[in-house]
């Protein structure tokens, strides 16, 4: 694949106008221009190395999403190991300026969270709530102040290219996973399916607020899920273990008539795309992009459903919009500023409906 500099003639700019959704206002809508460039990375760790800073700042990002993983608390997590984590993250220059300049928005994963592999049994994340909602400067009379979790929605765009982005929360209301039975395995690592009913990864009322916001008007959507939807064949955090949750996503994207819809993902410290065509309304496409500071070089993964091989160097993703050509075109970009990976989508193959609609 022939390789292309980001850092040099990119189209877009830092322009948006963020919808009264639920989104976050860290930066004064300016615009009501159309989306172009989203970007979006996951697991970075604040007492790392942190040289991806001016490779971000350089690739002309609308918009930019934080996976969760955004910061890592020590162990035990208590109320006083989140608040020193947001502390040294604060202190960042180079995330500093990104959050400063880039339009942005965030949602949490487990590192970030709390307690590794965390859950709804978690003891203190009312604290670790409220120290998100201080660090990403989350607004007084944001809905995610009245209610539990973090799980909130933005559009981007005017109508016929608009763009919505959906954050969910797999955290605070996660049901526990299956602990496995053979550690290490291939395809057992840590946990196993589970199909018990009664155990939930987003919470009813969470489920609820998706299916309405499936529902509102956009022709891109970028479901945000800290672990990966599609990827399948190994035992670490994903929602195929939970699969009757797993299936109950993509029933209710195909409930709400809901096209356009692309899953971004982070957690496994590697970069990767994934397609899935079983049980879903069309081909559904995922990213994972997850390695601001560090990474898994060793990674190991059957990835029935991947495509192509993982990325192991820091990294970000993007996703660039033409919506002349009616064509999305995924991107993994490394700590050099050039395209590592990408793949190519046209409109159609996303079911996404006339610009014009």
């Amino acid at each position: 694949m022939r390789r292309r500099s980001l850092l040099a003639g990119v189209a877009g700019g830092g322009a948006l106008a963020l919808a009264a959704c639920g989104g976050m206002p860290v930066q004064a809508p300016r615009t009501g221009a159309p989306l172009r460039r989203l970007g979006f990375g996951s697991c970075m760790d604040q007492k790392r190395p942190q040289p991806l800073w001016d490779v971000v700042l350089g690739a002309g990002c609308d918009l930019l999403v934080f996976g969760g993983d955004n910061v890592y608390v020590d162990q035990p997590a208590t109320p006083a190991a989140i608040e020193r984590a947001y502390a040294q993250a604060a202190e960042l220059p180079g995330l500093a300026r990104v959050r400063a300049t880039v339009p942005h928005l965030a949602t949490w994963d487990d590192n970030d969270y709390g307690p590794n592999d965390g859950d709804a049994s978690f003891a203190h994340k009312q604290a670790s709530k409220d120290a998100f909602l201080r660090f990403w400067r989350v607004p007084a009379d944001d809905p995610r102040r009245g209610r539990e979790g973090v799980y909130h929605a933005a559009s981007v765009g005017p109508p016929g290219r608009r763009v919505q982005v959906l954050l969910l929360d797999d955290r605070w209301f996660r049901s526990p996973w299956r602990r496995t039975d053979q550690r290490d395995a291939p395809g057992r690592e840590r946990y196993l399916p589970d199909a018990d009913p009664g155990k939930t990864l987003l919470g009813e009322a969470q489920w609820a607020w998706l299916a309405q916001q499936l529902r509102e008007p956009a022709q891109l959507r970028f479901i945000v899920s800290g672990i990966q939807v599609l990827a399948t064949g190994h035992g670490w955090e994903s929602w195929s273990l939970l699969p009757r949750e797993r299936q109950r996503l993509f029933d209710t994207i195909a409930h709400a008539g809901a096209g356009g819809v692309v899953l971004l993902s982070g957690d496994r410290h590697f970069g990767a795309f994934y397609r899935e065509t079983e049980g879903v309304p069309y081909p559904l496409v995922e990213m994972t992009a997850s390695g601001w500071t560090h990474t898994w070089a060793g990674v190991r993964e059957a990835g029935p459903n991947r495509l192509g091989e993982p990325y192991t160097g820091l990294h970000f993703g993007v996703a660039d919009i033409d919506w002349d050509r009616r064509e999305l075109a995924l991107g993994l970009v490394g700590q050099d500023g050039a395209m590592a990976r990408r793949l190519a989508l046209g409109f159609d193959a996303l079911n996404v409906r006339n610009a014009s609609a």
